[in-house]
């Protein structure tokens, strides 16, 4: 993968990512498309997603500062207890992480049929949350924190969205979309910064890999620049848009990422 591609694909991971469309399972497609090795996509999916989550922390620095400031009065407050629900939603994709981390690694190699067939599944739920009318909650438990959190480590996988099933999960739980939404952003901050450093510290940027740095540097910038115009845009359209449409939207990229098998 040479630069000019990386700052592509990391273009299209900037605007899919807060959008209930799989921004993998789209570098994925667009990987096939330009017909780069698919050694060392793993790097490069959690570079750019880690530009994404610097500009989630850009975007919502008011909140993150008021979290900040709320947990450091040591007392158990309103900001306390959110931050404590975030946690408990990171325990899943952590676990996910640290025992079955290489078997992901490997489905990330193993070409667009599973990306399409996820799609297929990101459609089907967000219909499913769309069309199903639970009672509205008034805040999300602890036990939805949990429950969400599965739904991200589940999402892993390319072409099950992340921010599609976490939203859609919550919703189905009875939560409002605003809250949900917000909750759906914060929630992969650390796990998905966490694992971009681990990465980054033990990459070799002197050998000949099939992603060079300077392609890594150009990716995390235009998914960063990129990002942040999704981010205060867009994320409007899934807080208050109907993500029935986005489902339609995933039932032709899958289509697309089987005809490209």
């Amino acid at each position: 993968m040479n630069w000019l591609e990386a700052l592509i694909l990391g273009i299209v991971q900037g605007i899919t990512e807060f959008l209930p469309v799989s921004s993998s399972g789209h570098l994925q497609i667009g990987a096939a498309l330009f017909g780069t090795n698919a050694d060392g996509n793993m790097s490069f999916a959690i570079t750019v997603h880690a530009a994404t989550v610097l500009s989630t922390v850009v975007v919502f620095w008011k909140v993150i500062i008021k979290l900040f400031a709320g947990l450091f009065k040591f007392k158990w407050n309103a900001e306390t207890e959110y931050v404590a629900k975030l946690a408990v939603s990171m325990i899943p994709v952590a676990i996910a992480g640290i025992f079955f981390k290489d078997k992901v690694e490997a489905i990330f190699g193993s070409g667009l049929a599973i990306v399409g067939i996820c799609l297929f599944v990101t459609a089907v739920l967000l219909v499913f949350s769309y069309y199903f009318k639970p009672r509205t909650k008034n805040n999300i438990t602890f036990v939805d924190s949990f429950i969400i959190g599965m739904a991200q480590a589940i999402a892993v996988l390319p072409g099950l969205s992340r921010s599609g099933s976490t939203i859609a999960t919550g919703l189905l739980l009875g939560n409002k979309k605003e809250d949900v939404a917000q909750f759906s952003f914060l929630m992969v901050l650390i796990p998905v910064m966490g694992e971009a450093l681990l990465d980054l510290a033990g990459r070799d940027f002197t050998d000949n890999a099939s992603i060079s740095g300077t392609a890594l540097i150009a990716g995390f910038l235009s998914a960063f620049v990129s990002g942040l115009f999704a981010c205060t845009v867009m994320i409007n359209i899934v807080k208050r848009g109907k993500l029935v449409w986005f489902a339609v939207y995933c039932v032709i990229a899958a289509i697309a990422a089987l005809a490209l098998q």
